[in-house]
């Protein structure tokens, strides 16, 4: 029986080498794995459908599902994840002490529609009652999906060819949401300076009370390619957990680090204390708390018309959590 071709496009991660080294196999496929960056992969992906498999913005995902013909399905894999405190940026000069001091400010924000500006919205609102309609933002780069916001939402478009970062350092937003350090913030700019300093501490605390892990990124099929073969849904997602358990084993051997980390084995010995010893969970009943926050926060911000149900999200076969140890080739 001839292997289903398939190309998948996915970032470079360690936890997901083994797929594309060939390590572990996509049991009936004949997979062919595009390494690229996600802005990229996300692109290609929304504007042209060029990859039967690919990782996807995880909040552009859900608003393509409430709009009730998404061209995707997804698994519960979850290749991006990153708590987000530490990426809130403020001017020194604008009297910005606290968050709750961020009512009334204008904002910069990438993509308002951006998962990780979606998950920093929702706390801003859950933790210190700061709600999208306070803020006055400014958004960096045009909207991925040009879906029409609520009337309550003020949002202007950036300057085409200035950069967020500038903005903020020069006093023109007050802060900034991003993904990514500001280059003004890494060179050291005496106006730029995160809100949370102490950001680590505050993200484990954030997370031993709400259970909240911001996911980024998930996988999603091409409905297409998953209508003629559901069964690929079920293989693909048990092959990318048996991938991250191989580099947890890899990443376990410390006694010859395979990362580069002076102090790897305290550092994963605290995320197992605090997260559990799947520390990069996949899943749904393991990612339930995270998922539905994302769900919540995607309706009150004006990116889906109605609250969705974890369970319109991914295919049937894959509701099933695979714990440690139970996946293939290992």
């Amino acid at each position: 029986m001839n292997k289903l071709r398939m190309t998948l496009a996915c970032g470079p991660y360690d936890r997901t080498q083994a797929i594309r080294d060939g390590s572990i196999q996509v049991e009936g496929v004949d997979l062919n794995y595009v390494a690229a960056q996600p802005a990229e992969i996300f692109w290609r992906m929304l504007q042209y459908k060029e990859f039967e498999a690919a990782e996807m913005s995880f909040s552009n995902y859900v608003t393509l599902v409430s709009s009730g013909h998404s061209p995707f399905i997804a698994i519960p894999v979850f290749p991006s994840r990153v708590f987000r405190h530490g990426y809130f940026f403020i001017n020194t000069n604008k009297g910005i002490k606290s968050p709750a001091d961020l009512k009334g400010k204008r904002g910069g924000v990438p993509e308002y529609s951006m998962t990780a500006g979606v998950y920093m919205r929702g706390l801003l609102g859950d933790e210190y009652g700061v709600k999208p309609s306070d803020v006055q933002w400014v958004q960096g780069r045009a909207d991925r999906l040009g879906r029409k916001l609520p009337d309550d939402i003020r949002l202007t478009q950036a300057p085409a060819g200035t950069e967020l970062g500038d903005l903020l350092e020069r006093g023109e937003i007050d802060f900034l949401m991003t993904a990514n350090n500001p280059l003004s913030f890494r060179r050291g700019s005496a106006n730029v300076q995160r809100l949370f300093p102490d950001y680590a501490a505050v993200e484990k605390d954030y997370f031993r009370r709400t259970h909240i892990y911001p996911i980024m990124h998930t996988v999603v099929i091409r409905r297409d390619v998953y209508d003629a073969n559901p069964w690929v849904a079920l293989n693909l997602y048990q092959a990318f957990c048996a991938a991250k358990e191989h580099n947890y084993r890899m990443l376990l051997e410390t006694g010859s680090p395979k990362a580069s980390f002076a102090w790897l084995q305290p550092l994963i010995e605290e995320e197992q204390s605090i997260i559990g010893r799947d520390w990069y969970p996949y899943g749904v009943e393991a990612n339930r708390p995270t998922i539905e926050a994302l769900l919540r926060y995607t309706h009150e911000h004006g990116l889906t018309d109605r609250r969705l149900a974890v369970e319109e999200l991914f295919a049937p076969s894959t509701m099933r959590d695979i714990p440690l140890s139970e996946g293939q080739h290992i």
